[in-house]
């Protein structure tokens, strides 16, 4: 596997994690979940300008989860 962490680095890195507790491991996982799902919105919206804030939440669904449900969405939102 190809990494940009020295070794040593990763080691180091894996053992700080092992120590955590599994609340602390799943809140980790919580704050990078969060922290790439808004860099993903925020390459979307600069990306797309001329989109008004609901076009991106559905292109951010086609985009994750697939054309058929931000279809779905989409339609929904329309309807509201």
């Amino acid at each position: 596997m190809l990494s940009d962490t020295h070794p040593d680095a990763e080691k180091v890195q894996i053992e700080l994690i092992q120590k955590k507790t599994v609340s602390e491991r799943f809140a980790l996982v919580r704050s990078l979940t969060a922290f790439t799902i808004d860099l993903s919105r925020r390459a979307i919206a600069q990306a797309n300008p001329y989109l008004n804030p609901d076009e991106l939440r559905i292109k951010y669904i086609e985009l994750v989860y697939g054309k058929e449900l931000a279809q779905r969405v989409g339609e929904y939102i329309s309807k509201q």
